[in-house]
């Protein structure tokens, strides 16, 4: 069985995205687009796998390796030089070397699966992506002669009138032989860029009588490279789409497709209902049955079954089954909403764990606190957690009720099944089965002691 090299030409500055982040590394629908195109090339599983990066970006894009190598090209000469940078580390090691740029985001597997299979199936030295579209813009044309036999590339910039006419463009995946390819790229000549193009071995094949094989992928857009920001929302906008058509596929409801957007990261179980302008982003998990929207946000997030969430932000916390949220609440990251929890209008929970069968009404502020089982919180409520200094942590037992507007001083533990009057503000700990009242707020009664029942 014939064995493969895999690399990804990752190196260009990208100019034209006007950015400080390297092209290949903005995000569309979940994922980088090298993301993507790594994700693409994984499918027919290379045996070796390199990344070729510029002097700029090594270390962002080191996290998104998983498993290739990651190879730096200093100088940057153009996609040939680019390529000659894996020469040391794969000729002579595989039978054929499989080569897509790092900006084509919607490349399919299964399309460069295609494209090795035909190769191998053709026994080419050579073999191209390429497509037919409307508008092919600046992408390289593929020019042929009277037999229909590939001759070469034609890049945008030194096309005549003539080739500006054709429609076939290049795609930017190749596969080469490897014992025809590292000799071939030495006998590259510099443009009068001083790049050299790696288009440029279609030419070279031609003239040495070499027969270029082609195929086209599974769909045209699938040659939509990333250049600028227009196109970046192109494909953003067609990424989208496949996520909302993949969701409902399996059971998801979306109330008005267009209008929501959730990221390819995400998952969610059957009969979930979305509502529209929700958006659902990064490593997100919901699980079934779930209400979610109209207006939420949800990133980094883990739903359990069973949740309604309204028009609410949530950040980076887990609630589990049955918790009910909103509308405009803000679960910030950190956060733990255990089973039963219901949160009402406008509240904020901060890297708290609020128990079982919790209450949390309305116009309320919950930081740095853990709230044990089957705890109200009445309207208006704040957990003083910051000193100016540190954030202090507020603890309140299970079955407490605490009144409205009060203002709990951390540090501060709050006993179980504990009372705080409205308006209490309350400085320091309170015991077990005890009301307090008042500003600083004072021990009332011993909630066990029938003898005080029906005092004022």
């Amino acid at each position: 069985m014939a064995s493969w090299g895999g690399v990804i030409l990752a190196a260009g500055k990208g100019t034209r995205m006007r950015s400080h982040t390297p092209k290949v590394l903005h995000r569309i629908a979940g994922k980088e687009i090298l993301r993507w195109v790594m994700d693409a090339v994984q499918v027919p599983k290379p045996d070796a796998a390199f990344i070729v990066v510029g002097p700029d970006g090594p270390d962002a894009q080191g996290p998104l390796m998983d498993g290739a190598t990651l190879l730096v090209q200093r100088e940057r000469l153009g996609t040939g030089h680019a390529l000659k940078q894996a020469r040391s580390h794969l000729q002579g090691r595989v039978d054929n070397i499989m080569v897509v740029n790092g900006d084509i985001p919607l490349i399919s597997g299964r399309t460069l699966q295609r494209m090795m299979d035909h190769h191998l199936e053709s026994e080419a030295i050579l073999t191209l992506l390429t497509c037919r579209v409307d508008d092919p813009g600046e992408l390289g044309r593929i020019v042929r002669n009277s037999q229909g036999r590939v001759t070469c590339i034609i890049e945008h910039r030194e096309a005549g009138p003539q080739h500006l006419e054709i429609s076939e463009i290049c795609c930017g995946a190749y596969c080469f032989r490897d014992d025809w390819l590292w000799p071939e790229l030495e006998d590259l000549e510099a443009h009068e860029s001083g790049e050299y193009y790696l288009t440029d071995l279609v030419s070279q094949a031609s003239r040495g009588g070499v027969t270029v094989e082609t195929i086209e992928p599974d769909d045209p857009v699938e040659a939509l490279g990333i250049n600028d920001r227009k196109d970046l929302a192109r494909a953003a906008s067609i990424l989208y789409q496949r996520a909302r058509d993949s969701l409902m596929a399996r059971g998801v409801t979306l109330q008005d497709p267009p209008s929501t957007f959730i990221d390819a990261t995400v998952e969610i179980g059957i009969d979930t209902i979305i509502f529209p302008y929700t958006t659902i982003t990064g490593s997100t998990k919901i699980g079934e049955s779930c209400q979610i929207g109209p207006q939420a946000t949800i990133a980094d997030g883990t739903i359990g079954n069973r949740c309604r969430i309204q028009g609410s932000v949530i950040e980076e916390s887990t609630l589990d089954d049955g918790v009910e949220v909103g509308p405009f609440c803000h679960i910030r990251p950190g956060s733990h909403l255990e089973t039963g929890v219901h949160l009402g209008n406008y509240v904020e929970v901060k890297k708290s764990r609020l128990g079982p069968g919790t209450r949390v009404g309305h116009f309320t502020y919950l930081g740095d606190a853990t709230l044990g089982a089957n705890v109200n919180i009445g309207a208006g409520t704040i957990t003083c957690n910051y000193d100016g200094v540190k954030k202090n942590p507020t603890i309140i037992g299970d079955g407490a009720f605490i009144g409205c507007d009060s203002m709990l001083v951390a540090p501060l533990t709050i006993g179980a099944r504990a009372v705080t009057g409205a308006g209490a503000v309350v400085t320091h700990d309170v015991p077990d089965d005890t009301l307090v009242v008042g500003m600083p707020a004072r021990a009332r009664k011993d909630l066990t002691d029938e003898s005080c029942m029906g005092e004022d």
